[in-house]
């Protein structure tokens, strides 16, 4: 029996010693996808422990009625009934040893150890962080797409194959999530999405009153004084006690009368410096960005489309691509960015993320100022990095890669592979060393990044674009493709029409590739010219 225990419980240990060593899990789809397989195989368990504990409330119920059926003939006259000496032992039996043994029955694990698996394998599960990045996930979707409350919580999003809907209680976490980072603005736009499925009758565990009291709160601190009072009015016509309520009600009504009577007075000047609003995003160019993500603000006009062009593609004369030249697609002019179609197969893709996988860990920056690789909220996916000895598809890819850009890839980084997670992103970015960076590649004595290489190994339902906002450039992932494009010009100098961003992934799985050459060894590759931007 204990054998037959302990294979029981094995199923799960295998499958969150995969999981063990991960973190973050929602910065990658990825790995994500191994937690449904855990919560099938727990539910699987789960089922086990209901059936054993429905057998134990069946025994239950019979001492509940035998004890039922003596206790009602007992009390009817206790000291009758006691006086009898079978019926006083019977009581002392009972009390010292029958009910030990249905306590010992109560508290029993059915399930053959259900409750205790799940309990050590909890320190596996995703945590605060992973709930609270998972939100913020959310709001950056919401914020990117335009996309209003009420189309999230009906699950209404393009390219969905399975939808999803919110409870009021989602919308409720969602609104207190971001009250806890003073972000008032989604607090009352999730909080009121969830005010308005209570009051159209879904049933809930939260009650109005809670979300009301947080709402009034957020309306406030953006300044809606009035909005506030009739929400607080509401939350006290429900619960006329309410402590905090009271107290807002007195406050609110004060000021509004106080600005009323005085309106050039110095608290009327403070709440109207409070606007109503997302808060700012740190990137100056946030708005730019997010246009392009939502496929608006392209500047290609007709008569640059065309002197666009598809090409078959021989590598400059490559032996290798002479009898089979590749598809070539110009995807814009200034910067050059051409797409290669075709370029990797479905069987190396899957090889590629089958090396990865396992080693898929956040992704990092690099500190411009200390040159250490940190984790930042602006980079949200997993990554890995995969050498050419490893497997002969990494080293065939490589090959690939030199073969159709003329560079030398022998001083190039490592392949790094990337899976995009919950609202998965990279904001704005150059993927060369600036003048201020000197040291940002000196560890690799290869020099400056002098090109990009960019696989996309996953067609991506809704969002996901690399997005050029200097330039209003927009590249969508498309499976089997690669996009290239140089960070330098030949003099050296930076071109920094280049800085790029992967766009939030609003429905889908991104997974892509890249490969970053550098400038050692591209010296009769590349030769300098003497014009600084040729």
């Amino acid at each position: 029996m204990k054998a037959m225990k302990i294979l029981q419980v094995l199923p799960l240990l295998v499958l969150f010693s995969s999981c063990q060593a991960h973190k973050d899990f929602y910065t990658s789809i990825g790995h994500m996808t191994d937690l449904l397989y855990t919560e099938k195989d727990l539910l699987t368990s789960l089922k086990d422990y209901i059936k054993a504990e429905e057998v134990k409330l069946q025994q239950i119920k019979k001492w509940a009625e035998k004890f039922d059926s003596l206790s009602e003939t007992a009390t009817k006259d206790p000291e009758g009934f006691l006086g009898h000496p079978v019926n006083a032992f019977k009581l002392m039996k009972r009390l010292n040893t029958e009910w030990q043994e249905l306590e010992n029955l109560v508290l029993k694990d059915m399930s053959d150890g259900f409750i205790s698996n799940l309990t050590i394998q909890r320190q596996y599960f995703p945590n605060d962080d992973d709930q609270t990045g998972a939100a913020r996930a959310l709001i950056r979707l919401q914020d990117t797409y335009n996309l209003d409350t009420e189309t999230i919580s009906k699950g209404n999003l393009p390219g969905v194959n399975n939808k999803a809907t919110l409870t009021a209680e989602d919308c409720y976490e969602l609104g207190k999530i971001a009250y806890t980072e003073s972000d008032y603005y989604h607090t009352e736009l999730w909080m009121e999405q969830a005010l308005r499925q209570l009051d159209a009758g879904e049933e809930s565990s939260i009650d109005k009153v809670l979300v009301l009291d947080y709402l009034s709160y957020a309306v406030y601190q953006q300044g809606d004084l009035e909005k506030a009072l009739t929400l607080t009015k509401r939350l006290l016509n429900l619960d006329p006690e309410h402590q905090r309520g009271n107290g807002n009600l007195k406050y609110f009504e004060y000021i509004i009368a106080k600005e009323e009577n005085k309106s050039s007075s110095s608290d009327s000047e403070a709440a109207a410096t409070k606007t109503k609003g997302r808060p700012k995003g740190h990137l100056p160019e946030r708005h730019k960005y997010e246009k392009l993500c939502r496929g608006e603000g392209i500047r290609m006009t007709p008569r640059r489309q065309r002197k666009m062009f598809c090409r078959y593609y021989d590598g400059n004369r490559s032996p290798v691509f002479i009898l089979s030249p590749t598809k070539q697609e110009d995807e814009w002019d200034k910067p050059r960015i051409v797409r290669f179609h075709d370029i990797i197969s479905d069987v190396e893709i899957e090889k590629v993320k089958e090396l990865a996988k396992p080693r898929l860990r956040r992704a990092t920056i690099s500190n411009p100022i200390t040159g250490v690789l940190e984790t930042a909220h602006y980079r949200i996916s997993k990554s890995a990095w995969l050498s050419a000895y490893e497997h002969p598809v990494i080293a065939r890819i490589n090959a690939r890669i030199q073969e159709l850009t003329g560079l030398d890839v022998s001083t190039a980084e490592e392949l790094q592979v990337a899976n995009y997670g919950m609202g998965g992103q990279y904001e704005p970015h150059f993927d060369f060393a600036r003048k201020d960076e000197p040291d940002a590649f000196k560890e690799l004595g290869t020099g400056n990044r002098i090109a990009t290489w960019l696989f996309y190994m996953s067609d991506v339902a809704a969002g996901g674009a690399t997005v050029f906002p200097e330039v209003g450039a927009a590249v969508y992932p498309k499976k089997g493709t690669a996009v290239f494009w140089y960070n330098l010009f030949q003099s050296g100098e930076g071109d920094y029409s280049t800085r790029h961003a992967a766009c939030p992934v609003l429905v889908g799985s991104k997974w892509v590739s890249n490969k970053w050459m550098h400038e050692r060894g591209q010296e009769f590759r590349r030769p300098c010219t003497l014009s600084e931007l040729e």
